[in-house]
């Protein structure tokens, strides 16, 4: 919406918590402005973002805030982490999960830093994009945010940052560590391990899950070396070791009769299923299988299951698998269709970085205030979804304007060509 006078009030909260980040007042008014622009903003780019003030300085200020200005956007990040703890039903716990996953987020250009074309499997099809894996949490209270993420940058394009640096006065010695890691290749399976590394690091709790992408015998031995608990989605095609003998997980599955098939019920799905305890190839320590079933006399199964907690019930291991949509599909669509996460074309690679934790920003700041039992007075209602929040924001910061203009009208007597040229609408 064009002509903003004022923050949302969920943003002026926001500049108080986080504002101690930037070093300056105006530092802390872009803030504030690129966060309003992400919630109620039509056009979420950085000139899309700086339209909407009625008040504002060039656009490219808002740009050089973005790109150059020097703060610090992990501590940004750990300060939205730390300020999860504060409430009951976003702090961390044991009963927590952790999500792993990777998402595509579009992008208009090659010459945005780190884009490339990367086939989409919902979309059947090649497109230019970020790859992005993150690592996300999801509360007991079922209120989840990202905790942080990796970008995924194509061997080729190290290699071309690395023979940048080589080419440099002294050469790869005299780049700092941050262009040396920039120049080194990360498998998507070297991003997950940096990420559960970091998880283990911060002592943050819970189960970890992932679908079978990362299913990976490298992960798995990596997240029970740390005595964390996983659950994964094993590919049918994956070697399973059962009394000596060696054999596909979906031939074992097409071992198991119907009579051998137990019947669970979570929430209002039920299902059939099927455990035990068996032997991965290279894997360093016995795992649990779950195979599930559609119907009792199903013939080939829905999903495979497998988790290192071989004492868990099947119901635990059903919920914790089960978190992983609400960890990362959920953040991925919301953060899509709602908070402009693949809206900035920043060629800047470091300013695509900072957009993408000032959306993870913007979505823990509307997570919390979901399903809350006192109704905010700004939001009017009680607020279940990101789309009503951003929707009960939108109307708020709607409001301020009108009552600004009518303030002014009846106070002050401005005519009304005077307040439009003043909110930028003539």
């Amino acid at each position: 919406m064009p002509g903003i006078i004022e923050f949302p009030t969920i943003v002026e909260e926001a500049v108080k918590e986080f504002g101690n980040v930037f070093r300056n007042e105006p530092e802390r008014r872009y803030f504030g402005e690129y966060l309003t622009g992400l919630l109620v903003a039509a056009n979420k780019s950085v000139s899309g973002i700086n339209a909407e003030f009625a008040q504002t300085t060039d656009q490219s200020c808002l740009n050089r805030w973005l790109t150059q200005v020097a703060w610090d956007v992990g501590e940004l990040n750990r300060q939205r982490l730390a300020w999860h703890q504060t409430c009951a039903a976003t702090r961390y716990s044991e009963s927590g999960v952790i999500a792993i996953d990777n998402t595509l987020v579009d992008k208009s250009g090659k010459l945005i830093e780190d884009a490339g074309y990367f086939w989409d499997h919902a979309e059947e099809r090649y497109k230019i994009a970020h790859d992005y894996l993150i690592a996300n949490y999801v509360c007991p209270s079922g209120r989840h945010y990202a905790l942080d993420f990796r970008r995924f940058r194509k061997r080729d394009d190290c290699e071309a940052k690395k023979a940048e640096l080589e080419s440099r006065p002294g050469g790869w010695a005299a780049a700092s560590e941050a262009e040396q890691k920039l120049a080194t290749f990360a498998s998507h399976t070297d991003l997950c391990l940096e990420l559960i590394d970091w998880v283990v690091a911060e002592k943050i709790p819970g189960t970890f899950t992932f679908d079978s992408y990362f299913t990976h015998t490298a992960v798995l031995n990596r997240i029970d070396s740390h005595g964390r608990a996983y659950v994964g989605d094993l590919k049918f095609n994956r070697k399973v070791w059962v009394g000596g003998t060696q054999l596909k997980a979906s031939q074992l599955a097409a071992n198991i009769t119907p009579a051998m098939r137990k019947k669970v019920r979570l929430g209002d799905r039920t299902q059939w299923y099927f455990t035990k305890s068996v032997h991965l190839p290279e894997v360093g320590h016995k795992v649990r299988i779950a195979i599930l079933w559609s119907h009792w006399n199903a013939t080939e199964p829905a999903k495979i299951l497998v988790t290192n907690q071989t004492h868990w019930e099947i119901s635990r291991i059903l919920r914790s698998y089960g978190a992983r949509w609400t960890g990362t599909e959920t953040l991925h669509r919301d953060g899509k269709q709602h908070l402009g996460l693949g809206d900035c074309q920043l060629r800047s690679g470091a300013g695509q970085t900072r957009h993408f934790y000032l959306v993870l920003l913007v979505h823990s700041l509307l997570m919390a205030q979901l399903r809350q039992g006192r109704v905010r007075a700004w939001a009017t209602q009680t607020l279940t979804t990101i789309g009503e929040a951003g929707r009960a924001v939108l109307r708020e910061t709607l409001g301020k304007t009108v009552s600004w203009a009518i303030e002014r009208a009846t106070l002050d007597r401005w005519r009304p060509q005077k307040i439009k040229a003043h909110l930028g609408l003539t």
